[in-house]
This record gives structure tokens, sequence and C-alpha cells, in this order.
């Protein structure tokens, strides 16, 4: 397996010379770098072909492979939403990433599909149609450009066991749809292990962090082997499946030294892919 880190994981700002150069003496195989609004730093809506395969050769430069990208504008435009002006935005967000993965030879995008609200017309059942219903129309495209649709388990009270994620990824009827498996984000309710074995060849790609159960929420999250996750259980379920691409870390930057944390994850990682977790 590959160790990967996201763009997140480093200062607000931060130019990609700079993510790139700490990555690489980190250690990092792969840099996950993220979409954003016109003006952001590196991927944006605004960004052409030419200027993604300009950001592949900066971080092949720095010998860093790119096989994932993420973004965090489904969160205000859910495939999901009862406006449907917002579910065409969040399609086209997705198929602006899917259209750079093309240009960038990344295979997989990071795609939250739905939120499940209490009020208004959006529960559950409504959810789960709904953005099945926007992703039909983005497996062709998937397809067409051979990018795969990693759907994310997040705290959004939607796929909330493995055997839901399985079947809802199936019935999309394609090898191109499957999951982002997030290994934190379940154990709140769930075995992280469980899901993989679950999920099998059906993930794509996986996120890491770690959390502690007995906080409850956003501040649960802590530093990979710092928290809850039976990481030898997690390492031997990925082994079980074949899993042999990017575990890539979402960890927040330090406050007193921010790039000293992508030095800390990465050895954190060496001990995780090592099977020196206990």
């Amino acid at each position: 397996m590959l160790k990967g880190i996201n763009q997140w994981c480093f200062p607000d700002g931060t130019d990609l010379d700079t993510l790139f150069t700490h990555s690489a003496k980190a250690g990092y195989d792969a840099v996950e770098l993220n979409l954003y609004e016109p003006g952001g730093v590196g991927l944006t809506l605004d960004t052409t072909a030419a200027e993604a395969e300009r950001i592949k050769r900066k971080a092949e430069s720095h010998g860093i492979q790119l096989r994932s990208l993420s973004t965090g504008l489904m969160w205000a435009n859910s495939l999901s939403a009862e406006d449907g002006e917002a579910r065409a935005r969040g399609r086209s967000i997705v198929e602006k990433q899917i259209q750079l993965a093309g240009a960038m030879g990344i295979d997989t995008v990071l795609v939250v599909p739905a939120f499940v609200k209490k009020d208004g017309d959006n529960g559950y059942d409504v959810a789960y149609t709904r953005s099945q219903e926007e992703l039909a129309k983005l497996v062709p495209i998937a397809e067409a450009h051979r990018v795969h649709i990693g759907i994310e388990n997040v705290w959004n009270k939607f796929l909330l066991s493995p055997l839901e994620m399985a079947r809802y990824i199936d019935e999309l009827g394609s090898s191109y749809a499957g999951a982002y498996f997030d290994v934190g984000n379940v154990l709140n309710f769930g075995f992280p292990e469980q899901w993989i074995r679950i999920l099998g060849p059906r993930i794509r790609k996986v996120h890491v962090k770690d959390f502690k159960p007995s906080v409850g929420n956003g501040s649960g999250f802590v530093p990979l082997l710092a928290g809850d996750v039976d990481w030898a259980a997690v390492r031997g379920a990925l082994i079980d499946i074949g899993y042999a691409d990017t575990l890539t870390a979402e960890i927040s930057p330090y406050a007193a030294n921010p790039y000293q944390a992508a030095y800390d994850t990465a050895r954190h990682l060496d001990i995780i892919l090592g099977g020196d977790a206990r």
C-alpha cells in the first residue's frame, strides 16, 4: 500500500511547490488534491485541462503521484438537495472533478452523495433515490473518462451500514462506481475492519484518520495512533481484500507547527503499514 496525504493537511494557502516539497521530504508516495472555488490554490472550477496537466508535471518533478481528487464543495451543492439548481451544481462539480482527473491520469474522485435532514423534503428515502438518480447521470461520464466515482462515508446520517453502502453502490450498475472508505468516520457507530471486508472490491481508495468515540463529536478526531481505531485489524482487513492502493491521511495541521503534522503522520503510516500498530 502507498502513503498519501490530503491537501487539507497543510495550512490554508500553501502553494503547491511547498506542499509537494514537504510531502516528498516526509516520505509520501501521493498527494490528494482538492477541487476549490475559483481563487483556491491548485485545482479550481476554472482550471483548464492544460493547467491541470502542468500541476501533474509539477507533482511528478517532486516524485509525487496524484491518485485521487477530493472536494469540499458538495456540502453546499448536494446531489440530494431539494433545489434542482443545487443538484445541477453538484453534478457539474463532480463532472469537473472527473474531467480534471481524466486529464491528470487520476483514477478516482471522491464524492459525498447526499445529506439526510430532519425537516423538508430530504428524508432518508428521498436522499437515497434522488442522489442515485443524479449519480446515474454521472456514471457514463466517469466511464468515458475511465475515472472511478468513490462514494465516501461521512457524518451525513446516510449509508449508515456497510451492507447498505454496498447495495447503494451495486444498484448504480457500473464498475466505475465504488467506495471511498474513510476509516475514522465509521468508528462512532461501527467497526472499520468489518466495513472493509463487506465492501471488499468495491473500495477504490481509503482515507485514514483516528477517532475517540468517548468524545463523540468532531473534537474526537485525533492524530493517527492516538485514537481507538484498531489499526492492526484494519491493516489485516485491507490485506485480506487485496487492497494495494493509497492510504490517504486526512489530519488537521498543528497550530504551533503546521508542517510537522505531515511528518508525524508519515511516521504513523509507516507503523500502520508495517503491522506494528497494536
